[in-house]
Formats: structure tokens, sequence, C-alpha cells
């Protein structure tokens, strides 16, 4: 008679998914490579870890499918893996917003700018670009944009928004946007715009969220 347990085997393939997820270095390796693919050189240097260390953890989460590659030349090139691993992200932050108010206060740095400033969905987001009612601002580098965007998003980094605020419609609402919702980038942003007497609010979530909606993205 068989000693094997389905249930018992489910559970351990989800305590292995969630080891390989435990270590702080491959879950900021996987924030970075959900804005798209890039080589592991670029990574290593995006998460401050040596090449070979970053390799290491890469090998990893490729066993897990957490990430799969393709060749590109002399280069490799590190992708999401084809699973809801954004949705798995998402997940982890919220169960961390909600448990940690270390966190949260992260989030809300600077002087709790983004307790003050509104926020919006992305449903309520794609009900008013419909209607052609606002200007997606995309304020993270140039290098993340070209990886991929919203729809018709203007890319102004956050450090170069004060010297080309004229490059926004003053008569629309500004929606600015980042890589996720622990990026201050947008608060940053929207606190910057506010007390230049534009409206604006903050997408609630960030750019990987977005992908991992199914909402159309350009690059």
């Amino acid at each position: 008679m068989s000693n094997f347990d389905p249930h018992t085997h489910l559970f351990t393939e989800l305590a292995e998914f969630a080891r390989v997820l435990g270590h702080a270095h491959r879950l900021m390796l996987l924030e970075h490579i959900a804005q798209g693919e890039r080589p592991v050189e670029r990574l290593a240097e995006l998460t401050g870890l040596t090449i070979a260390n970053t390799s290491q953890h890469l090998q990893h989460l490729r066993r897990a499918a957490f990430v799969e590659t393709r060749r590109d030349g002399k280069r490799v090139l590190y992708r999401l893996g084809t699973g809801p691993i954004e949705n798995v992200l998402s997940s982890l932050r919220a169960y961390a917003e909600h448990t940690r108010r270390e966190i949260r206060d992260l989030i809300a740095d600077p002087s709790a700018a983004a307790n003050r400033l509104d926020s919006i969905t992305y449903t309520e987001l794609l009900d008013r670009m419909m209607n052609g009612q606002v200007t997606l601002l995309d304020v993270r580098s140039s290098e993340e944009y070209a990886l991929g965007h919203l729809p018709s998003a203007l890319n102004i980094p956050t450090d170069e928004l004060e010297k080309r605020m004229l490059e926004l419609p003053s008569d629309k609402e500004v929606v600015a946007y980042c890589r996720g919702p622990y990026c201050v980038l947008s608060t940053k942003a929207a606190e910057l715009l506010n007390m230049k007497g534009f409206k604006v609010r903050r997408l609630a979530a960030g750019f990987p969220e977005w992908k991992a909606a199914g909402l159309d993205v350009e690059t």
C-alpha cells in the first residue's frame, strides 16, 4: 500500500517555493526583473551584489521557474517566468504592509506624503484614460521606461521633474507611477507637482502590478 499523500506532496512543493523566495537578494532581483529583462551584469549593478553572487541567486530562481533566460548574442537576458510571479510579489508586499508598521512608515516617507496625497486604482485609471482625462507620468529611469511602460505615458524621472515641469499639460490631472507600492519616487513627484498647483494623484500600485493584471504595455 502506497504511503504517498498528495496533500503532503503539495505543501512540500509550496514550502520549496517559499524557501527559494526566502532571501532578500532574490526578491530584489525579481523586483528589478519585473521591470523588464536584463543581463546579469546590470542586475548585479542595480542590486549592489557581485556578479558571482547575482548569478548564484538567479540560478536558484531559474530552477524554481521564477525566471527564464534567452540569449541575445553573447549576453544572457533574464526575464520573469510564465507563472503569476508578479501576483506572488504583490501578495508578499501586501502582507508585509499589513503586518509591519516599519514598512508602512517607509512608504509614507517623506513626512507621511503618501498618506496626504490621493491615490488612484488602475481600474479607475483605465476609465479616465479612455476619456482622455489624465496625463500619465512615469517617474522611473529612462532605462526602465524603455523596457516597458503604461500606454502613452510621459517619462520624466523624479530628479528631472522640477526642470521639465512645463512638459506637463496643466489642464489635465496627472497620475504619477513608478516601480510599485514601495517605490517613493511617485510620492515625491506627486508632492512636488501638488506644491506647484497641479491636480495630481499617485497610482496605488505600479508598473509590475499593471503588467500582472494583463493590461496593455508599450515599449
